[in-house]
């Protein structure tokens, strides 16, 4: 069983006021983050050109491709009948980003083979995280 998944996709950076850019982002998912999903964008796109990496919940891009989603830093919608518009919203400014829906959803079920909907276990970090929280109380 693989613990990581990558999948480079296609996608379009939109910019109010200037063509849209084409850019490669990778999409992540492992296993040690059941809940979480990655998307790392290029160093050329990011303001400091080191690249940058998104994370937010697996639901929220299992939503997202049926119905607006998202009312914190990350929203998705449908967008057409075969696109899906992710926004990133960060203090300093918004990141508009066009995907293709298929491969948006080809990775939602792909992350499956890894971990299961529903059989997200966080075993001994959840553990230790709330005995270190709780401090023996």
């Amino acid at each position: 069983m693989r613990l990581t998944l990558d999948q480079p996709v296609r996608a379009r950076l939109v910019t109010p006021g200037h063509p849209e850019l084409p850019i490669r982002p990778t999409l992540r998912y492992s296993a040690a983050e059941p809940f979480a999903v990655h998307v790392v964008f290029p160093p050329h796109v990011s303001a400091d050109e080191k690249g940058v990496t998104w994370t937010f919940a697996r639901s929220l891009l299992e939503e997202g491709l049926d119905t607006a989603a998202g009312i914190g830093d990350v929203r998705i919608r449908p967008c057409e009948r075969s696109r899906t518009v992710v926004e990133f919203h960060a203090p300093h400014g918004l990141a508009v980003v066009r995907f293709g829906t298929a491969s948006l959803r080809r990775f939602v079920l792909r992350t499956y083979a890894v971990v299961e909907p529903g059989r997200e276990d966080l075993g001994p970090e959840l553990d230790l995280g709330l005995l270190s929280l709780l401090d023996g109380v």
